[in-house]
């Protein structure tokens, strides 16, 4: 969650049980640096991380997190970029494990920049940049995706991706008009492929998680339910 999940709230989350936090999202490079300045601009959360500064404040925050004795989960770090160099270089940071390709944001400042989820609408484009990072990352490389996006065909994003060589698959199973994921999306995703799938959107409680699961998710993601920083139930019981 953009301008929330810094080093110290993964520190004090990865304590309710997760095998795997997410910093970020960030911008990692100058048009999307500007692009967080209009959005800041109008209220909304964002990093204000200039690139230049990106680097050494991803090794500070990801230390906060691991400087721990008692988790030994992954770190994955979620970027907005124009070209796959920033995020490559991201990848060489000694605790960053995972390098997440946003291809989710729909902020209007980001999509006008073919970043974000406007990725999603050029399949050929998405899976060379990810062929890129994967190629070049010295970590592993998940992809964020939204799923229901009008003219994208979120089945071909699928092959794309897996074609490309990702690791994860992440999807936020938006069902628009509803409070509720679109599990039958989940479902379809997983007929197509044999990715590692964390399924995200409206996962607030046991139930709702156990549900993503069935649909055919691996993992699953919690963000809004956790934005306080606490967990209103109990991982262990998924």
């Amino acid at each position: 969650m953009a301008g929330i999940t810094d080093g110290a709230f993964c520190r004090d989350i990865s304590t309710f049980g997760f095998d795997m936090v997410t910093l970020g999202g960030y911008n990692a490079d100058q048009a999307t640096w500007n692009a967080g300045q209009k959005i800041l601009s109008r209220g909304r959360p964002e990093f204000d991380l200039k690139p230049g500064e990106l680097l050494a404040y991803l090794e500070e925050q990801s230390v906060l997190v691991k400087d721990q004795d008692l988790w030994n989960g992954l770190i994955s770090v979620n970027l907005r970029a124009l070209t796959p160099d920033p995020i490559i270089e991201v990848s060489k940071l000694n605790n960053v494990d995972v390098v997440e390709i946003n291809a989710h944001c729909r902020q209007p400042e980001i999509t006008e920049l073919g970043c974000g989820q406007s990725l999603l609408e050029n399949p050929s484009h998405l899976e060379e940049f990810t062929r890129e990072v994967v190629n070049k990352a010295k970590s592993k490389t998940s992809v964020k995706i939204r799923a229901n996006v009008p003219c994208v065909d979120d089945l071909e994003i699928v092959r794309a991706i897996e074609h490309a060589g990702a690791d994860y698959l992440h999807v936020d199973a938006m069902k628009p008009g509803y409070n509720s994921a679109d599990h039958e999306t989940i479902k379809s995703i997983r007929q197509e492929t044999s990715l590692f799938i964390i399924g995200n959107n409206s996962i607030t409680n046991v139930d709702s998680a156990q549900k993503m699961l069935a649909a055919g998710a691996d993992g699953i993601s919690i963000a809004r339910a956790a934005i306080t920083g606490t967990l209103p139930f109990d991982l262990s019981q998924i």
